[in-house]
C-alpha cells in the first residue's frame, strides 16, 4: 500500500533513483493559506549534505506544487507534489545490482515482486520519506488553525541520553540534539562510528502540544495505534514508545496513574492518550532508529542466485538515520494529528448542528 490516513488521505510516489519523489494529498480543507516559505523551509530540516552527520548527496530538494492550492489558499481538490531527484549517483550501486545489502529490504522486495532495483533500494530508500515531509507540511498549516504545535528532537545517541529537554534548541542544533550539554558527546559517539566504517541507532522524542480531548476512533484506529502503526512504517523504526513507555511495564499502577484535579492531570504517564483518544494533555512520543544498514564494513551475504559472497558498500550513507528521522517522523504525527482532526469533526452532531444551523 502507499496510502494512508482515512480523511486527509496521503499516497506517496517516486524511487531513490528515479526521476524524483511525490505525493498526492486528498481531503485537505480549502481555504487554508499556503505559506510556500514554510514548506520549503520544512523540507530544508530534512536535507543530507549539510554536514558531517548525514548523508553527503546534496539534493536541491525545491518543491513543486502542481495541483491543488490557486492564488495561495488551498482549493479542498487534491494537491500534487513533486521533488525532482538531481544528485542521483547510481553507478556507485553497479557492483551490487545481484548482491543483497545485510537488513536492508533488498531481499524481502526482490522475493515479494521478483525484481531487484539496486540504484539505492528503489521505492524502499528513505528518498520516499521526503514525501512525507512535503505532506506533513501542509498538515502543519492545518493544524496551525487550531494552535496545534509539534516539535522533536534527538533524545539519544547510543544510548548517551538528553537530561534538560530543549526543543527550541534542538531547531539549532546540527545533529537535533535536545541538550545542549550533551550534544558533543552525541556527536562524538556519531563521528566514532564514522570513522570506524560503522553506523549508530537514536531516538527521537517528539511532542504535540495544545491537542484537543476526542482525537482518537475507538476501536480499530485509535490515536495510539494509528501513532504506532505508522510510525513503524518509517525506514529504520524498530519501536515505539507512548508516554512512560517500557518503563510503565516496571513499575506500579499507583506510579503509573496520572491522577485528576479539576485544573487537569498531575502528571503525564500516558502521553496524553486514554482508551485511544486523546485526553488534552501534551503528546509525548520516543521512537527509535536502528542503526544504518548501509556500513562500510565487509559484510557476508547472497546473490539473487542464493550464491554466498562477500559485499563491500560504496555510496553516501547517514551514519545515524535517527537525525534526519526525527523530521519525518514529526511530519507522520502532523498528518496523524490532522487526520484524526478531520475524523472529529463529523463524530459529533452536536458539532455538526452548529456548523449548519
Amino acid at each position: 500500500m502507499n496510502t494512508f490516513g482515512e480523511r486527509l488521505k496521503i499516497s506517496t510516489f517516486g524511487e531513490s533513483h528515479g526521476s524524483g519523489v511525490g505525493c498526492i494529498i486528498d481531503g485537505m480543507p480549502s481555504n487554508i493559506k499556503v505559506d510556500l516559505g514554510f514548506i520549503q523551509n520544512e523540507i530544508n530540516r530534512r536535507k543530507g549534505g549539510l554536514n558531517l552527520y548525514s548523508t553527503q548527496r546534496k539534493e536541491d530538494d525545491i518543491i513543486e506544487i502542481l495541483s491543488g492550492v490557486f492564488e495561495e489558499y488551498t482549493t479542498g481538490t487534491p494537491i500534487g507534489i513533486f521533488i525532482k531527484n538531481g544528485n542521483a549517483k547510481s553507478s556507485d550501486y553497479d557492483d551490487i545490482k545481484d548482491l543483497f545489502r545485510p537488513s536492508h529490504a533488498d531481499f524481502t522486495y526482490f522475493h515479494k515482486y521478483g525484481i531487484r532495483d539496486y540504484r539505492g533500494g528503489g521505492r524502499s530508500s528513505a528518498r520516499e520519506s521526503i514525501a512525507r515531509v512535503a505532506s506533513g507540511a501542509f498538515a502543519k498549516l492545518l493544524l496551525n488553525e487550531f494552535d496545534i504545535k509539534i516539535k522533536s528532537g534527538i533524545y539519544s545517541i547510543g544510548g548517551i541520553e538528553c537530561n534538560n529537554i530543549n526543543f527550541d534548541y534542538a531547531m539549532e542544533s546540527e545533529i537535533k540534539s535536545l541538550d545542549i550539554d550533551i550534544e558533543e558527546k552525541q556527536k562524538e559517539m556519531i563521528m566514532k562510528a564514522k570513522q570506524n566504517h560503522d553506523s549508530i541507532g537514536g531516538v527521537a522524542l517528539l511532542c504535540a502540544s495544545n491537542i484537543p480531548i476526542g482525537l482518537g476512533e475507538p476501536l480499530y484506529y485509535k490515536l495510539d495505534s494509528a501513532i504506532g502503526a505508522l510510525m513503524l512504517g518509517l525506514n529504520g523504526v524498530k519501536a515505539v514508545e507512548i508516554g512512560n513507555g517500557v518503563e510503565s511495564s516496571k513499575i506500579f499502577g499507583s506510579q503509573n496513574n496520572d491522577e485528576i484535579t479539576n485544573s487537569g492531570f498531575l502528571s503525564n504517564n500516558s502521553g496524553g492518550m486514554l482508551g485511544g483518544i486523546s485526553n488534552g494533555d501534551k503528546i509525548i512520543i520516543k521512537v527509535h532508529f536502528k542503526p544504518t544498514p548501509s556500513i562500510f564494513k565487509s559484510q557476508k551475504t547472497t546473490t539473487t542466485t542464493n550464491k554466498e559472497t562477500i559485499l563491500n558498500l560504496k555510496g553516501r550513507h547517514d551514519p545515524c538515520i535517527a537525525i534526519r528521522g526525527s523530521i519525518v517522523a514529526e511530519s507522520m504525527l502532523a498528518l496523524i494529528i490532522a487526520d484524526m482532526l478531520l475524523l472529529n469533526a463529523s463524530s459529533n452532531i452536536k458539532y455538526l448542528k452548529q456548523i449548519y444551523k
